[in-house]
C-alpha cells in the first residue's frame, strides 16, 4: 500500500495565482492534503489558498526553506510533494517515479538570467555530493519517507533545494530528474530579477556551508564565523574552536557533562579559549576574562538575538567594535541565520580582550568575579528561563523578534 501523500507549497505574496495552483493540485491529487505555508504575505495569499481548499500555516516572514520546514512538521507521516506557488502543469509523473527523490526539469526554459546561480549550484552539488544535476534549483520534488527523514528540516531560504539534493546524495538515496512540460512565472533580466537571483545565489552558498538547528527546529546557516574573520587572529582562533563545537559536538551541556566525558569539543573550548586569551594578553586575568566571557555569551545564545543584544550592551562600555554585530542582528532576530558557538564564543572572547585593555587590574578581577558567578548560575539553573520570567528584561529580550 502506498504511503499517504502531502503536498507542501511555500508562498509569499501569491494572491493572484495561489488559488489556481491549489485547485490544480487538488484535482491532480484528490487523496492528498495540500498544505500552504504562507511566508508572511502582505496580500490575501493565505485567504485565497484556504478558499481553494488548502490547509494554511500563517507564518512570519522567514524565507522559503523555513516555511517548508514548518509545513513539514505540521504534515502527517508519509511521502511529500513540494511545489512552487506559481506552478502550472502536471506533477503526477513525479509521484509515480521510482526512487527516493524525483525532481522536475522544465522541458522549456522561459525567462531567467545568465544562469550564474544555477551553474554555481550544479558545481557545489557535484563537489560536495559527487552528483551531476540538470535542475539543481527546481522546487518541484517528490520525496519518499526516507528522503523526508534525511532532508528535513531543509536549509534556509532559496538554498533549500540544493542542500536537499546534497543530503539525499550523501545518504545514498536514489535521485532522478524528470523532464516535464511545466510553466511558472520566470524572473526577467531586470532589477527585480537580478536582486532575486543574487539572494538565491547567497542562500545557495550558505546552504552548502555549516548548518545548525535552532530551538524552533529550523535549519539555519551558521554565520558566526564572520566575527572571527574580521576581528584579528585571537578572535579567529576562538571562533574556530566554536565552529568545531558546532560541527562535531555531542549531547553534552555544561562544564560537568563535558568534563565527565573527557575528550569532547566542549573540553577543547574549555582549555583552548583561555589559552588563546593568555597568549593574546600575557596575563592570567586576561585568560580568565576571555574564557569566562566567551562562555557567558555562549550560555545566552539560546534564543534569536539574545547574545548579540548582550554583546552590544557591554561593547559600548568596553569600546568593542559593534559593526558586525549590528549587521548580523536582524538576520539572527528573524531566524534567517544563527551565530552558533563560532559566533557567540567569538563575541565573548572579543569582549574579554577589550576588557583587559579597558580595565585596571582591580577592575578585571571584579569582572572575572561577576562572570564566574554568572557561569556558576548557568550551571545550576537556566539563564534563559530567568530572563523570560523577569519583567523588563524579558521585554528587551523579545524586542525585534519575528
Amino acid at each position: 500500500m502506498d504511503e499517504p501523500l502531502t503536498i507542501l507549497v511555500a508562498a509569499r505574496d501569491e494572491e493572484t495565482v495561489i488559488s489556481h495552483t491549489v485547485t490544480a493540485l487538488r484535482r491532480g491529487f484528490p487523496d492528498a492534503e495540500v498544505l500552504v505555508a504562507d511566508d508572511g504575505s502582505r496580500d490575501a495569499t493565505a485567504d485565497a489558498a484556504e478558499q481553494a481548499g488548502a490547509i494554511v500555516l500563517r507564518l512570519p516572514r522567514r524565507g522559503k526553506g523555513q516555511a517548508l520546514s514548518a509545513a513539514e512538521r505540521a504534515a502527517p507521516p508519509g511521502r511529500l510533494l513540494l511545489c512552487d506557488a506559481d506552478l502550472a502543469g502536471d506533477l503526477t509523473p513525479l509521484t509515480a517515479a521510482d526512487g527516493d527523490v524525483s525532481v522536475a526539469a522544465f522541458a522549456e526554459r522561459i525567462g531567467g538570467g545568465f544562469g550564474i546561480a544555477k551553474r554555481v549550484a550544479r558545481a557545489l552539488i557535484e563537489v560536495l555530493a559527487g552528483l551531476q544535476t540538470r535542475e539543481p534549483l527546481s522546487g518541484q520534488r517528490a520525496l519518499s519517507p526516507a528522503a523526508r527523514a534525511r532532508c528535513f528540516p531543509v536549509a534556509a531560504g532559496f538554498g533549500c533545494e540544493v542542500r536537499m539534493t546534497i543530503d539525499a546524495a550523501r545518504s545514498e538515496l536514489e535521485i532522478h530528474e524528470l523532464e516535464l512540460p511545466l510553466r511558472h512565472r520566470a524572473t526577467g533580466r531586470d532589477l527585480h530579477g537580478f536582486v532575486h537571483r543574487a539572494r538565491q545565489l547567497r542562500d545557495v552558498i550558505y546552504a552548502c556551508g555549516p548548518q545548525g538547528v535552532n530551538f524552533r527546529g529550523l535549519r539555519l546557516p551558521l554565520i558566526g564565523w564572520k566575527i572571527g574573520v574580521v576581528n584579528g587572529p585571537a578572535v579567529a582562533a576562538i571562533s574556530a574552536l566554536g565552529l568545531a563545537d558546532d560541527l562535531w559536538s555531542g549531547p553534552e551541556r555544561g562544564f560537568r557533562a563535558h568534563l565527565s566525558r573527557g575528550g569532547t569539543t566542549g573540553v577543547l573550548k574549555l582549555l583552548g579559549i583561555p589559552a588563546i586569551g593568555l597568549l593574546a594578553t600575557r596575563r592570567v586575568s586576561g585568560a580568565l576574562l576571555v574564557g569566562l566571557a566567551a562562555n557567558a555569551l555562549n550560555q545566552l545564545d539560546t534564543r534569536p538575538g539574545r547574545a548579540l543584544k548582550a554583546y552590544l550592551a557591554v561593547a559600548l562600555a568596553v569600546e568593542a567594535p559593534v559593526g558586525i554585530a549590528v549587521l548580523l542582528l536582524p538576520y539572527d532576530l528573524r531566524e534567517m541565520a544563527m551565530l552558533g558557538d563560532a559566533g557567540s564564543n567569538a563575541l565573548g572572547g572579543l569582549l574579554g580582550l577589550k576588557s583587559v585593555e579597558r580595565f585596571t587590574g582591580r577592575g578585571r578581577w571584579v569582572a572575572i568575579g561577576a562572570l564566574a558567578g554568572l557561569t556558576f548560575l548557568g550551571e545550576r539553573t537556566s539563564l534563559g528561563a530567568w530572563i523570560e520570567r523577569t519583567p523588563g528584561v524579558s521585554w528587551l529580550d523579545r524586542l525585534g523578534r519575528a
